[in-house]
C-alpha cells in the first residue's frame, strides 16, 4: 500500500514531540478546511481530532487548529498543497504530499532530498497510482465479515490492517482498510462508524498499480531515503509502491 515501510515507527520513534503535535494539527487544520468544522459530518476530521487526542495533543490545540482550518477564528489558514512526483532508489514509484505556508522554500529542500538519494530522483509518475479514498478501521468482533462490510459501506476493495501496518489498530484488533472512489469518502467512514467500526484514518491516497520486489538490504535502503521525507516538517504524506 505503499507505507508499510513505516507503519510501526510512523508518527513517534524518529519525531519529536514538539514534529508530531504540529503534524497532526496540521491534518486537523485541513480537514476542517476542507470539509468543515463539525466532526460529525467530516469524518476526515473525526479521524484526525481522534488521532491528536491518542497522541496526547492538547483539546486547547484542537480547538485552535479547528477553528484556524475553518476560518472561525482571527488566525486563518494559508497553506498550500502540493504534490511531487519522484523515485527513491531502486526505481521505486514515489507520491509526497506537501503542505506549506512557503513553497518557495519547501520545494528546494525537497528536490535536495530527492538528490541526497543515490538513486533518488524527481520525474512524473502519477499514473502509476490510483487515486483513491482510504479508510482504514477496526472491530471488537473478530468474526466480523470485512467483505460483507465494505460492500455494505460502498466500498470497492479492503484487505485485512494489522497493528504493525499502523499503530492505531490496537495490537489483536480486527482491523481492515477498506478503499473507494473519492466521492465515497464521508459515506464509507459514516457506515463504518456507525456500525461498530472504530475509524482511524479517513483520507485520500494513492495506491500503487505495480510493486517491485526488493532484497532485505534494498527495502532498507529505500525506507532510510523516504523516512527522510517523512521527517520534514512540511511533508504531509508520502506515499511509494511498496507493500
Amino acid at each position: 500500500m505503499g507505507r508499510q515501510w513505516l507503519q510501526a515507527k510512523r508518527e513517534v520513534a524518529n519525531l519529536k514531540k514538539g514534529q508530531v503535535v504540529g503534524k497532526l494539527a496540521k491534518e486537523i487544520s485541513v480537514a476542517a478546511k476542507l470539509g468543515g468544522a463539525d466532526p460529525e459530518s467530516n469524518a476526515r476530521l473525526f479521524a484526525a481530532i481522534e488521532k491528536a487526542r491518542r497522541n496526547s495533543v492538547t483539546r486547547d490545540a484542537i480547538e485552535r487548529a479547528v477553528k484556524k482550518g475553518a476560518g472561525l477564528g482571527d488566525e486563518k489558514m494559508v497553506m498550500e498543497h502540493i504534490v511531487f512526483e519522484g523515485y527513491a532508489p531502486h526505481k521505486i514509484a514515489l507520491i509526497v504530499e506537501v503542505l506549506t505556508d512557503n513553497n518557495n522554500r519547501t520545494a528546494p529542500e525537497l528536490r535536495v532530498m530527492f538528490k541526497k538519494g543515490q538513486l533518488g530522483a524527481p520525474g512524473s509518475n502519477k499514473f502509476l497510482f490510483d487515486h483513491v479514498a482510504l479508510v482504514e478501521a477496526h472491530h471488537a468482533d473478530a468474526t466480523k465479515d470485512i467483505e460483507e462490510a465494505a460492500i455494505e459501506a460502498g466500498a470497492q476493495n479492503v484487505e485485512s490492517l494489522t497493528h504493525d501496518q499502523n499503530e492505531d489498530i490496537p495490537a489483536g484488533a480486527h482491523g481492515a482498510r477498506f478503499i473507494a472512489e473519492r466521492g465515497d469518502l464521508a459515506t464509507v467512514s459514516k457506515w463504518l462508524s456507525t456500525n461498530g467500526w472504530t475509524v482511524v484514518t479517513s483520507e485520500f491516497g494513492y495506491i500503487a498499480k505495480n510493486f517491485p520486489e526488493l532484497s532485505e538490504e534494498q527495502l532498507e535502503e529505500v525506507g532510510e531515503f523516504l523516512q527522510a521525507f517523512e521527517d520534514h516538517d512540511d511533508v504531509h504524506r508520502v506515499w511509494a509502491a511498496l507493500r
